[in-house]
């Protein structure tokens, strides 16, 4: 999920628990399907085509649950990794992917990005959210929170993080509060570290007493 190219891995764990329903088709008899030698294809497909990741640092638990769901992943940790280096580690409590579009749709969702030094920049947080493993653009929607450790916030019910130009938006309305300005608008632009938040349509905007130079 940042911009730039380099060494890029997708690291699932070798052994998970998994359970499978077997499919049904228009009242034919259940397809027999080796559950093993389904994950891994999968996985082995997430490895080819996922874009800057990194591994996966606590073995999540899998599980089949629906024609349209290939796989199901509970309390996903996944790191995000640039050339080595760290750059954002996602969180989620499920994780339901699906193969063909190499698409996963995110339930209870944490990242937290850092800049090629290290250093934690933002940590964002929201009901829900999707992470495309093609591009690794990631949405975040539902009560969608950004932090900073040097106390900017911005919320949000829905915001975009663009991989290619390492930049974060939103098209739903937005507060911004930082200790040197509060904004509002309709719509907004932003670095992952919140510190150049421009809107085209704002609604209010007032710099701190203190701040003004």
């Amino acid at each position: 999920m940042t911009a730039g190219s380099g060494e890029q891995g997708h690291q699932f764990p070798e052994r998970a628990s998994v359970r499978r329903r077997p499919r049904r088709d228009r009242g034919l008899a259940p397809a027999h399907h080796s559950a093993r030698g389904d994950l891994v294809a999968w996985l082995a497909s997430a490895l080819l085509m996922s874009v800057a990741c990194g591994g996966v640092d606590t073995p999540p638990t899998m599980a089949g649950v629906s024609d349209s769901v290939d796989q199901v992943l509970y309390q996903l940790r996944h790191n995000l990794t640039l050339e080595g280096v760290l750059r954002a580690h996602l969180e989620a409590d499920t994780a339901y992917f699906y193969q063909v579009p190499q698409r996963a749709d995110l339930v209870g969702v944490t990242v937290v990005f850092y800049s090629p030094e290290g250093r934690q920049t933002s940590r964002l947080t929201s009901r829900s959210g999707t992470y495309d493993w093609r591009s690794g653009n990631m949405e975040a929607r539902g009560d969608v929170v950004a932090v900073t450790p040097d106390r900017r916030r911005l919320t949000t019910s829905r915001l975009r993080y663009d991989r290619p130009t390492d930049q974060i938006s939103g098209p739903s309305d937005f507060v911004f509060d930082s200790p040197e300005r509060h904004l509002e608008g309709e719509s907004f632009t932003a670095d992952p570290e919140f510190k150049n938040v421009v809107t085209t349509r704002p609604r209010r905007g007032v710099v701190r007493e203190g701040q003004r130079r």
